[in-house]
């Protein structure tokens, strides 16, 4: 398996199986932070549960309203910020490093859908 990374409009995000500590990658343009294999697994299940919970709010809200969800597992926390077609994307690494991020609302689709076929074996 070689190194994948994908990148869009203002997104990174990467895969690295034989990397010995730090296999994943996200970033944008201007930043970037190599994630261990847990971190990333744990980024994209909290990315897919915030766009599927996002997506269940949309009958639940008027046009113009907007919302915040959150998602944290023991290695990051992460936020959407937005309508449900349309939001933007922070995380924080609740690990020694201490690294924060975020992508904007264009973004944001972009990320997800390369998230959803980074690791397909």
């Amino acid at each position: 398996m070689e190194r994948v990374v994908k990148s869009g409009n203002g997104w990174r995000i990467g895969w690295n199986p034989s990397a010995s500590k730090y296999k994943g990658l996200l970033g944008t343009d201007d930043w970037a932070i190599e994630l261990t294999e847990a971190e990333l697994n744990d980024f994209s299940r909290l990315l897919f549960q915030l766009a599927d919970t996002m997506k269940q709010m949309a009958s639940e809200l008027m046009d113009e309203e907007k919302i915040a969800l959150e998602a944290e597992s023991d290695l990051i926390w992460m936020e959407v910020e937005g309508y449900p077609q349309e939001y933007c994307l922070r995380f924080i690494l609740n690990t020694e490093r201490g690294v924060e991020g975020q992508w904007n609302v264009l973004a944001v689709g972009g990320l997800l859908e390369a998230a959803s076929t980074l690791k397909v074996f």
